[in-house]
């Protein structure tokens, strides 16, 4: 039923992984573009340069796709954005479109860099926008690619993606603005999101998706407590909402479930045992459907 356009490069891995973790395996022969998947709710599958991809969900090649917000601006295609899915080739998701000049130089702010100067970008449209926003007249030329690495001999300003800005720093370049910040977002067809059941199909392809990342990070943790360590024990539980209390039978134990952020449970657990409680158990979570 779905046509679905995938991003190509430093997103690709963690994308199929996003959806074999969601039950949506996603099966790609070596070199190829047309992967398959075994899913009724989806008929066609092909990984394309995230740059392409809004465009094409706009013209309805693709019901849906997955690509940056900051090619959604820079194309200027119309489609619906169904969900922001936080998630990158690291860490939690959020790329800055940045403006970079060499780290020995006066300029501290995109205002103070020189009418007339060079810039060089992957995402000219967004780029000149930004300029003329602020009053700053520049020549923008478009980059192929190791954007950064044509500081000082090509061009004086670079304005690119970064995650981390590792790579700017590594080759003597310093931030002096941010032009967007950008997230992964699944996009969709205006046709296909108005057609009941394609709307139906991705929606429900939404929530597989979102409840992976939601419980990436968290585990379910679960432990027996005395009726009179209850109190003092809930107090100290994070939670997405309050923990699950139920008492065990004919016994004067409570057990007790609840979410908590993998990174907290090196000290948690050991803050709980303390306080009395028993049995404690740590398990993986797939998914968290809200």
């Amino acid at each position: 039923m779905l046509r679905i356009a995938l991003p190509k490069g430093s997103l690709e891995e963690q994308t199929l992984m996003l959806f074999t973790e969601a039950d949506l395996e996603i099966k790609k022969r070596s070199r190829g573009y047309n992967p398959t998947i075994n899913d009724p709710r989806i008929s066609k599958v092909k990984i394309l340069r995230p740059q392409e991809i809004p465009k094409y969900v706009e013209e309805g090649y693709f019901d849906l796709g997955i690509g940056g917000y900051d090619w959604i601006v820079e194309s200027g295609a119309d489609v619906v954005e169904v969900a922001d899915m936080p998630y990158a080739k690291t860490g939690a998701g959020i790329m800055r479109l940045v403006i970079a000049v060499p780290e020995d130089s006066p300029i501290k702010s995109a205002k103070d860099i020189p009418p007339g100067s060079r810039v060089s970008t992957e995402l000219p449209n967004v780029t000149q926008r930004y300029f003329e926003k602020i009053g700053v007249p520049v020549k923008i030329s478009f980059s192929y690619g190791a954007t950064e690495a044509k500081i000082p001999e090509l061009v004086d300003v670079v304005v690119d993606l970064t995650e981390t800005g590792e790579t700017l720093k590594r080759n003597r370049l310093k931030i002096v603005d941010t032009v967007l910040e950008s997230t992964t977002r699944l996009m969709a067809n205006k046709k296909a999101w108005a057609n009941p059941d394609k709307r139906q199909a991705i929606e429900e392809v939404k929530t597989l998706l979102l409840g992976v990342i939601e419980a990436r990070g968290k585990v379910l943790i679960s432990m027996n407590v005395p009726e009179d360590k209850l109190e003092e024990i809930v107090a100290v539980l994070p939670a997405l909402k309050n923990p699950t209390v139920s008492k065990l039978y004919n016994s004067n134990y409570f057990a007790i479930e609840t979410v908590v952020e993998k990174a907290s449970v090196n000290t948690l657990i050991p803050q709980l045992k303390a306080k009395g409680a028993e049995d404690i158990i740590e398990l993986a979570i797939s998914k968290i459907i809200r």
